[in-house]
């Protein structure tokens, strides 16, 4: 039975792989990897050396997608040099640099697999894991994610993704220690239940996670970066927090927006029509109360409540009116149907 949209953020905690649960094992497949570059031109021919044989020994069929995010450093000679040697790699280029998340959705959309892999395209990221993650798909889970348990970045970097991955882990309730790990695999229903726009690929396993998806981590090796430098900056984490309060309302209210709007307007009102009440009392004893500034107050708080109210009928009608479940979304909610 698949899970109601009500409950969308309110996940329950992730079970590690271990625990007990039916096994729905991957069986040999064809393996889609996913990378997304801009700027690495120095960093293609490298990966793709390190990468083929890790792949061609793991005894499924597999695809290597490049996706150029508008390199303008020559990545796009590069890996036309790639794609004529090695026929499992293809490339493809956006017209422009939109970002990671739509060139991981493009990535998505070209991938064939029954399993997708994700990889960054510096060479922090460690090919060699790739088994193991896949690994652990077989061992039960949707999701399993890349956790750089020894980061070989700077001390700022790891304070801030310390922070940011804490605050996330706490608001959202899904308990990983990495959450933005470029090194993830997935199966393929997965990825065709992501959206991704704007930093939200940040946040992919609390996506997954609300749609009823296993997730877990793994600890993988992770390696100094060798060529470049981060395309990030610290205006990144004050994106992603402000994504994650968008991540957390649409999860919850999505599908009830009248329960948010129309609580903050009761709540508002309430609390007016008491002072109101209070100081009707006062004039009804013979006190004055045109010049206090409660009565304002009073007065203020059921007008904003009673916005508020309106804002979220005119939500729930919106919400009602547009939300028509696509067929693939619904598809990819449903776990299994037993005949």
């Amino acid at each position: 039975m698949s899970t109601p949209p009500e409950e969308a953020l309110a996940v329950p905690p992730v079970e590690p792989v271990a625990a007990p649960r039916e096994v729905r094992p991957v069986p040999p497949s064809r393996v889609s990897v996913v990378i997304p570059v801009y700027n690495e031109r120095d960093s293609v021919e490298p990966l793709t050396r390190e990468l083929l044989p890790v792949l061609r020994g793991m005894g499924h069929d597999f695809e290597v997608i490049f996706v150029d995010d508008g390199s303008v450093d020559g990545t796009a000679d590069e890996l036309a040099r790639v794609v004529a040697r090695e026929p499992e790699v293809m490339a493809v280029r956006l017209r422009r640099n939109f970002g990671k998340a739509e060139a991981l959705m493009a990535g998505f959309r070209t991938a064939q697999g029954d399993i997708v892999v994700t990889i960054d395209g510096d060479l922090q990221d460690d090919p060699a894991e790739i088994p193991s993650l896949i690994a652990g798909l077989e061992d039960g889970a949707d999701l399993v994610s890349g956790w750089k348990r020894t980061r070989r970045d700077s001390f700022g970097k790891r304070a801030a993704s310390k922070v940011f991955n804490g605050v996330t882990r706490r608001l959202s309730g899904v308990p990983l220690h990495d959450l933005n790990c470029g090194l993830k695999a997935y199966r393929a229903e997965v990825v065709r239940s992501l959206e991704l726009t704007g930093d939200l690929y940040r946040y992919i396993p609390v996506l997954a996670a609300a749609e009823g998806f296993r997730v877990t981590e793994l600890p993988v090796n992770h390696r100094p970066r060798a060529h470049g430098h981060s395309k990030y900056g610290f205006e990144r984490y004050l994106r992603g927090f402000l994504d994650l309060l968008t991540i957390s309302f649409i999860g919850r209210y999505r599908h009830r927006p009248m329960h948010l709007f129309g609580g903050l307007g009761v709540l508002s009102s309430f609390i007016g029509v008491v002072i109101c009440a209070y100081l009707a009392v006062l004039w009804i004893l013979g006190e004055g109360i045109g010049n206090r500034p409660l009565l304002l107050l009073g007065v203020l708080l059921i007008v904003v409540g009673v916005q508020f109210l309106t804002i979220g009928l005119v939500s729930e009608m919106i919400q009602r009116y547009h939300v028509r479940p696509k067929a693939d979304e619904s598809e990819a909610r449903v776990e299994r149907t037993l005949r």
